[in-house]
């Protein structure tokens, strides 16, 4: 048994909480909303936990997850070790990870795939960080990673940033699939020859070489909703696509897909379309993301 330290307890991190108590870890958690809360404050969390401790960090990226591990050096001592779950962006974690090694306090990045999901499911994780730190919290990442073979849902991808960076390309990728399905439904939504549109996707899970997670939850919108008229195709991007694209840019490396797939984001913005409403209906199904409804 493991005892961690949880900070933000959102549509990820409640249900991140959930799976590491069902696995027998001690998880003593806290967020800003009470009702969910294990603590009053971060003082708060780190005095009920046993040195060394582990704090793993659950808050919207940027400032907020920056203000809270400066918080954090201010409270934990040295042996004890920070983790960021979040969408961070790479270039963050060097300095969480130097404002936390002057004061001997280790750090370590996590990209978590899984969206609400992920507490039946288990996570996929990417984890950035020296070999003793991931070594220490791999208990926590063998709980929260799915059933299986350990390297089928669970990566060491280097040093320091290289867990953010990694799932950073992830998300690239998935906007890429993303935008294929949804362009593939508008297409069977505009044929005239077919008559089912909502049949013909179904079909696809079973044999096809088209067969995905997505695919499924694209299935399961449509069940819901078989012509997704109750969506507005208003897509956000959270930042890993940009951050992707200007990757593939310092690295010269042609990345068209992904960059097709973030302009029709910044397109749904713009206009209203049956493949911007099938992105909308992914991201609501896999990551619990807002969606506009229309006439909301």
């Amino acid at each position: 048994m493991v005892q961690l330290g949880l900070i933000g307890l959102g549509k990820m991190g409640f249900n991140m909480r959930e799976r590491l108590r069902a696995a027998g870890h001690e998880v003593v958690g806290y967020d800003r909303n009470p009702d969910v809360s294990d603590t009053t404050s971060l003082e708060d969390l780190v005095s009920k936990l046993d040195a060394p401790r582990i704090v793993w960090i659950m808050v919207p990226a940027g400032d907020p997850t920056r203000q809270t591990v400066t918080e954090l050096s201010n409270l934990l001592s040295a042996g004890d070790m920070v983790i960021d779950g979040g969408n961070s962006k790479y270039t963050d974690d060097k300095l969480n990870a130097d404002l936390l090694a002057a004061k001997n306090i280790g750090y370590a990045d996590c990209g978590v795939s899984g969206g609400v999901w992920g507490k039946d499911n288990g996570y996929g994780l990417m984890v950035g960080g020296t070999a003793a730190d991931v070594e220490k919290a791999m208990p926590i990442f063998d709980a929260l990673r799915p059933e299986g073979p350990r390297e089928e849902g669970f990566s060491h991808a280097g040093d320091v940033g290289a867990g953010h960076y990694a799932k950073m390309i992830h998300n690239g990728i998935e906007y890429g699939m993303m935008q294929a399905f949804a362009e593939g439904f508008e297409l069977l939504e505009a044929a005239k020859v077919v008559k089912d549109v909502p049949a013909v996707i179904k079909g696809w899970q079973r044999g096809t070489v088209v067969r995905s997670w997505l695919l499924d939850l694209l299935v399961r919108a449509l069940d819901e909703d078989p012509e997704l008229d109750d969506l507005e195709g208003y897509v956000e991007d959270s930042g890993e696509g940009r951050w992707t694209l200007e990757e593939a840019i310092n690295n010269a490396v042609p990345a068209p897909v992904i960059s097709a797939a973030l302009f029709a984001r910044f397109a749904s913005r713009q206009e209203h379309s049956a493949a911007m409403r099938a992105v909308a209906a992914l991201r609501n199904q896999f990551g619990g993301h807002a969606v506009k409804k229309v006439g909301g």
